[in-house]
Parts: structure tokens; sequence; C-alpha cells
């Protein structure tokens, strides 16, 4: 895998090298650490609410679709759901990059280059927010149509996905093996 492939668009995953914590703290046995409590199942409920977010917005987009929700009803949800995403994930990012992730770095140098990425794919998501934002807005003002809102969810969806499962293999094997001290 070379640099250019480690885009937020480009990579299916991160590479093995940045995965090296995954191997004593696998997904499947995070629940029962016991470190996972506090602010380790604070970040996935985060994150759990911004796919909460968008799989209401894809539902609400394909509700209207179906004729089974009218276009105002449709423009309210947009307008509450999308607002909440918005905002929530810049508020996220803001507060890993100013305050988490440059303290989760230094806790295990050898991914020092994975939280480069993820900073990376910060940026890369205001582009995405952004995109969503104009689309979002232009099916509340009755310019759009609501398909072309889904396809554009449906794409922002899959690079939202792609990130917050990468922050959650960096961020929370760190967790569990240092713990929180400086961190809260």
């Amino acid at each position: 895998m070379t640099q250019d492939d480690l885009s937020l668009e480009a990579r299916g995953g991160l590479p093995e090298t940045l995965r090296v914590l995954l191997a004593d703290y696998p997904r499947e046995g995070w629940p029962s650490d016991p470190g996972f409590g506090g602010l380790v199942a604070f970040w996935l409920d985060r994150h759990l609410m911004f796919r909460n977010l968008t799989s209401g917005l894809q539902q609400a987009a394909e509700s209207e679709m179906d004729g089974a929700m009218a276009r105002d009803a449709l423009a309210l949800r947009i307008g509450r759901l999308g607002s909440a995403l918005v905002q929530g994930l810049h508020g996220h990012h803001q507060i890993e990059d100013q305050h988490y992730f440059p303290r989760l770095a230094v806790m295990d140098r050898r991914l020092l280059r994975g939280f480069d990425i993820l900073d990376k794919d910060h940026h890369a998501m205001d582009g995405l927010l952004d995109r969503f934002a104009r689309s979002a807005n232009a099916v509340i003002r009755g310019e759009a149509e609501t398909g072309t809102f889904r396809e554009e969810l449906l794409s922002f969806s899959a690079m939202l996905e792609r990130h917050l499962w990468d922050e959650e293999d960096l961020v929370v094997p760190v967790i569990l093996r240092h713990g929180t001290a400086g961190l809260e």
C-alpha cells in the first residue's frame, strides 16, 4: 500500500502496521475489557449516533421516494437530522484533532502515521460535509430530487463509515492498553 492509497477516498482500511494493537485488543473483546467503560464507550456511542443519523436520513429519503412520506415531512427530517449530523461531526472532529489525537499518538508512537491519516480524513470530511449540506439544502428548498440527495448521502455514508471504522481500530486499542490518564 502506498502513501497515496491511504487517502479516505482510496483506502479499504488501515495497513497492518497501523493495526498492531488489534491483535491484543480485537473488536469482539472490547465490551468485556475492563477499560471499555467511560471514554471508550462514550466514543463508540458518538460513532453509533453518526451512523444512526445517516441511516435515518437514508430511510427518510427512501420513504419519500416510495411515496410513504410527504416531501415537506422529508424536508423537516433532513433539516433536523442533517443539522445534527453536520454539527456533531464538526465538533467531534475538532475535539479529536485538538485534544485527543495529539495525546493518543504519543501513547504508542508506532501509530503516529495513523493519527496523521485520521487528521487528513477530517480535512477530507470537511469537503464531504459541505457537499452533503449543499445537497440536503437543495432538497429542502425543492431545488433537487430526493434520489440525487440519496446518492450523495450513500457516497458520504461510505466515506464516513470508512473513517469511523479506521478511527476505532486506532483509538480504542490505544485507550484499552494505556488507559485514559491525560485524556479526560
